[in-house]
């Protein structure tokens, strides 16, 4: 299983990844596509998000059983932790 989760992305990424997958929840999107369709839908995404973030998280053979690829604004970035994936959320720095 395979889930991508949009924040701030622009409409038509929404419209494309429902070609593949369903929208559970706005912005948050599960399906099961292969291997090459997947990595075909995360370059599109990593090359379109602009100012938003894609998150996208898929079955590994790691003791978690999962990874996750982040592209665009970094609010949340995936953390190796003593080999345990976490989300890390960035602070802002006050200007």
């Amino acid at each position: 299983m395979t889930v991508v989760i949009l924040i701030a992305a622009p409409e038509g990424l929404r419209g494309h990844l429902t070609r593949w997958m369903v929208e559970v929840h706005a912005g948050v999107f599960v399906g099961n596509p292969s291997r090459r369709i997947r990595d075909r839908l995360w370059e599109l995404l990593a090359d379109r998000i602009r100012g938003g973030q894609a998150i996208l998280v898929e079955q590994a053979p790691n003791e978690q059983g999962w990874a996750v690829r982040s592209a665009g604004t970094d609010r949340w970035r995936p953390v190796d932790f003593d080999g345990l994936i976490l989300s890390a959320r960035n602070r802002h720095t006050p200007t």
